[in-house]
């Protein structure tokens, strides 16, 4: 067959994933960028097995205006000793008015007999009688033949009658699932080839991850005939989840030169994987092949070196055909090579100063040695470079003092954190009180008050991550302490980090670095005197975009 599918079962199949509890509205807006994405098929649900998929199908026919993809309703084959059409979940599915159904049916001969508790006869019967009658009302029928490999492996004579039994009622798809997940690559190609040879339909493949293994698995099932891929966005199912499609869909395209999706829409993968991150209030994976923020991320000074040559030199594909784009991590690994690189993404030219970035390259190999780590803080590092360029810090504000008190009437109460900050700022002292729920809280309160006059600017700035790391655990509570803090400001987020030996005092470094940072990226003039007194013109050519 000519067609290949990418079909999507982010929101049947991969919100069975723990803790993912998707509403209705959540669907259809899932469902939304899955279509921006170029999938072929999007699985909305299981409609007449739960309320919510019901409603998502009645919903969907009105509120959604799908450009690419087909919807499709899955479901189960009839009861056994039912007629199809007189099975309530048979007609659920034609009710969904979905121009596709999938089916799901039993191709493991002990599944058949211990689980559906019925005779291998039946279940064929189960698979032909359904398949025949949604053909019959107009539907395209695509089949998953659950637990397909270990089923072949126990029976592959009746595992293949199976495909066999729905193909010959008429079935566009049957779709072999390695559903517990424990298949390897050369099981899969073996498998697969064998029965191409055996059946007339086409094939499709259902991985899960459980042996690590879904996406390359996936990816042998297409090279050894497959010619319909399931998977979820980001990899999401229940236990290790299923084969992330992102990551299926640009291994075809960009390694094997088949054309799956239009390669504009490829180009979106990263912010369409983030945006339904986003909805599925699922925190995107770093280390995510493709559009993880690490995915093209180096640290090494050996990599800077040559990437300064050669950006593919170390990397196996363009970040850009993704949506991606290449980093340079500042560590204690770091070179010169490494900080320039670092300068040049963050809008300086380092160029032709050995000097400035040995210094640079020291200074942050010292810090690190302090329990400081700049790979996770661009906005901290970049104060950093500024102070080396310039000769001296930028601040918006001079601290005076600042303290915390923290009360509580009983050990099961809840506590009440007080913050004083003491400042001068905009050409007068300030003294200023928050409260809060913790003392940071508190902190980031009094300090928003103690600026409020001189940097109204600083309203839009959020707080939207809080992160706490010990050092030297053997030290117990003497240990020192890493905070990073993002904040958000509108479009765009950044980064800062402190580092002491509490964690309130940590805490309040990163907050001073996160509200200077932000002033300084939006140009915002220092305002220590009665008198305006403008950024360097050293500090920034041109805004550049925060990543």
């Amino acid at each position: 067959m000519n067609e290949f599918h990418v079909y999507d079962t982010t929101l049947r199949d991969g919100a069975q994933q723990e803790g993912l509890n998707l509403s209705v509205a959540d669907k259809v807006a899932i469902a939304g960028f899955l279509d921006q994405l170029g999938v072929g098929f999007i699985e909305g649900g299981w409609p007449g097995a739960n309320p919510k998929d019901t409603e998502f199908f009645a919903r969907a026919r009105d509120e959604l205006d799908l450009r690419n993809a087909v919807l499709a309703a899955f479901g189960s084959t009839r009861r056994a000793g039912v007629r199809a059409e007189d099975d309530p979940q048979v007609r659920a599915l034609l009710e969904a008015q979905t121009p596709v159904v999938t089916l799901v049916a039993k191709s493991h001969s002990r599944h058949v007999t211990d689980a559906l508790r019925t005779t291998r006869e039946e279940n064929l019967a189960m698979v032909h009688d359904t398949v025949a009658l949604l053909r019959s009302e107009g539907r395209r029928v695509f089949l998953d033949a659950e637990h397909f490999f270990d089923g072949y492996r126990t029976d592959r004579e009746y595992a293949v009658e199976v495909l066999r039994a729905a193909a010959d009622a008429g079935a566009d798809v049957v779709a072999l699932c390695d559903t517990n997940g424990g298949m390897l690559p050369p099981w899969i190609t073996e498998v697969v080839s064998a029965v191409a040879e055996s059946v007339d339909v086409g094939l499709g493949i259902h991985c899960h991850n459980d042996a690590g293994c879904a996406v390359a698995n996936s990816v042998a099932a297409v090279e050894a005939g497959a010619m319909h891929v399931q998977g979820t966005v980001n990899g999401y199912g229940e236990r290790t989840g299923n084969a992330d499609l992102v990551s299926v869909v640009a291994n075809l395209q960009l390694k094997l030169g088949r054309e799956v999706v239009d390669p504009d829409r490829l180009a979106q993968a990263l912010h369409l994987s983030h945006a339904i991150s986003e909805v599925t209030n699922v925190v995107p994976y770093g280390r995510q092949p493709y559009v993880g923020a690490s995915a093209f991320a180096h640290k090494a000074g050996l990599h800077a070196s040559a990437l300064r040559v050669d950006a593919d030199l170390y990397q196996h594909i363009d970040p850009a055909k993704v949506g991606n784009s290449m980093r340079t991590l500042v560590s204690d690994m770091a070179g010169r090579a490494s900080i320039e690189l670092k300068g040049q993404e963050l809008g300086y030219d380092l160029s032709g100063q050995p000097e400035l970035l040995q210094r640079v390259v020291e200074r942050v190999k010292s810090l690190e040695l302090q329990g400081w780590t700049f790979d996770a803080a661009d906005a901290s590092f970049e104060l950093l470079l500024r102070e080396e360029i310039t000769g001296d810090r930028l601040d918006y504000f001079d601290i005076e003092s600042w303290r915390i008190i923290t009360e509580s009437e009983s050990f099961a109460a809840k506590s009440l954190s007080e913050a004083t900050v003491k400042l001068r700022a905009g050409g007068r002292r300030v003294v200023a009180t928050g409260e809060g729920n913790g003392p940071v809280n508190a902190l980031d309160h009094a300090l928003r008050e103690a600026l409020a006059d001189a940097y109204p600017e600083l309203a839009e700035f959020r707080l939207s991550d809080f992160r706490v790391r010990i050092l030297d655990t053997a030290q117990g509570t003497d240990a020192t302490t890493r905070v990073l803090i993002e904040t958000t400001g509108g479009d765009d987020t950044w980064d800062t980090i402190g580092v002491a030996p509490n964690i309130v005092h940590a805490s309040w470094i990163a907050l001073v670095d996160s509200f200077t940072y932000g002033l300084m990226r939006r140009g915002v003039p220092v305002r220590l005197s009665a008198e305006e007194q403008p950024l360097p013109a050293d500090v920034r050519a041109a805004a550049v975009p925060v990543h």
